[in-house]
């Protein structure tokens, strides 16, 4: 499991998880912990790729070197949890104990472990009128309609109109038909870029799949000229959508939960 941070002070409470710490950013980090900026990396990206510097880090440099075998990501304020706990029973000393250790044997059976599902449409018609009055203007049925709040809906009220389905018109022939789909249909999708991947060499299949793409959208969306953090990180909020369509298309997949406590508050 791969713990992803910003802050050199957590390596021991990552350690003490008994997870690989990953130091991201402009921090300073040792050599004790994994990083993004050796060997062929995109580091310079961070701040619009966010984690996915790290995952390209792996694809260019480091998949020969993991062991076939569950292979994970968490975040240092969400965390992989066989149960689901509620956030005011979670805290520094309740971490070590709430959080994966290991998977269990019944999940054997699937490929892939991706998050509980967040829901598009359950959001208060409110916060869809502030946020895309124009939007709903066009089709003001979506303030009636939960099934029209799909995902390309929800993409379209948070990181600009159209810049999914524009992307989306960048894949290649094997997945942006079936892509589409799945964001004009679906009204759900397992959120944070966090998941738990079986094999190596199907971890390889998705950043095959995954980083050609996001290239391509450099070239749609560029860096200069992304305003507000919905659009700066566009190309870690692409991959937040492509990531569950992917293995669910491609694997056996299940869920399980994701916990919150960010440790910044503990040990920063």
């Amino acid at each position: 499991m791969f713990c992803i941070t910003l802050d050199p002070n957590h390596y021991g409470f990552i350690r003490n998880l008994g997870y690989l710490p990953v130091g991201l950013g402009d921090n300073s980090f040792n050599k004790e912990w994994f990083s993004d900026k050796s060997g062929k990396n995109i580091s310079k990206k961070n701040k619009n790729y966010g984690e996915y510097t790290f995952h390209y880090w792996i694809w260019k440099n480091y998949l020969d070197k993991l062991d076939d075998g569950w292979i994970g990501f968490c975040q240092y304020r969400k965390f992989w949890s066989i149960k689901d706990h509620d956030i005011k029973n979670i805290n520094i000393e309740s971490l070590p104990s709430q959080v994966l250790k290991d998977v269990p044997k019944n999940y054997e059976e699937y490929d892939s472990i991706l998050g509980v599902p967040i829901y598009t449409n359950n959001f208060k018609a409110m916060k869809f009128i502030k946020k895309g009055s124009r939007i709903i203007m066009k089709n003001p049925a979506l303030i009636l309609s939960k099934k029209k709040r799909n995902i390309n809906f929800h993409f379209d009220l948070m990181h600009g109109e159209n810049n999914l389905l524009n992307a989306i018109n960048l894949l290649d022939d094997k997945n942006k038909d079936d892509f589409k789909k799945f964001v004009n249909k679906e009204v759900s999708f397992s959120p944070h870029n966090m998941f738990i991947c079986k094999s190596k060499n199907k971890l390889k299949e998705y950043y095959d799949d995954l980083f050609p793409w996001l290239e391509k959208c450099e070239k749609l969306f560029g860096f200069e000229n992304l305003k507000g953090f919905g659009k700066i990180r566009i190309y870690t909020f692409l991959a937040e959508r492509f990531m569950p369509y992917w293995f669910k298309k491609n694997t056996k997949s299940t869920i399980m939960p994701i916990i919150f406590h960010d440790i910044r508050k503990d040990l920063s």
